[in-house]
């Protein structure tokens, strides 16, 4: 079960594998078999592979800069909420929601996000 150093530590390489886009950093957060979820984009990428390929074809999204800032919502048995705010300088604010499910070996099986163009 994860608890909330885990679940920080896990969002801090989160944001690293988004900034390098390299794939052992990608790799690293994720199961084998991971499912990554993203709405309302209809993103379905399932395995870990397939997760690196869509991070990596979204490489140009952090070229001009971004910022990411975060908050842990609740933890509850091995699933994590989170809420977060990305701020791109090409594509301006998102306002997301994740939940993570956790494996035994603290890498993400299932990640879900709700993400949303934010109201300034």
């Amino acid at each position: 079960m994860p608890n909330r150093d885990v679940v920080e530590k896990w969002i801090e390489k989160y944001v690293h594998a988004w900034t390098t886009s390299a794939r052992k950093d990608i790799e690293a957060l994720f199961t084998k078999t991971a499912e990554y979820h993203e709405r309302p984009y209809e993103t379905d990428w399932i395995g870990r592979d397939e997760i690196v390929e869509g991070w990596q074809g979204r490489d140009e999204w952090q070229k001009n800069g971004w910022t990411f800032d975060w908050e842990i919502l609740m933890i509850t048995g091995d699933t994590a909420a989170v809420r977060g705010r990305g701020t791109y300088a090409e594509f301006g604010a998102f306002d997301n929601l994740w939940t993570l499910t956790f494996a035994s070996n603290g890498r993400v099986g299932t990640f879900r996000m709700w993400n949303n163009a934010a109201e300034e």
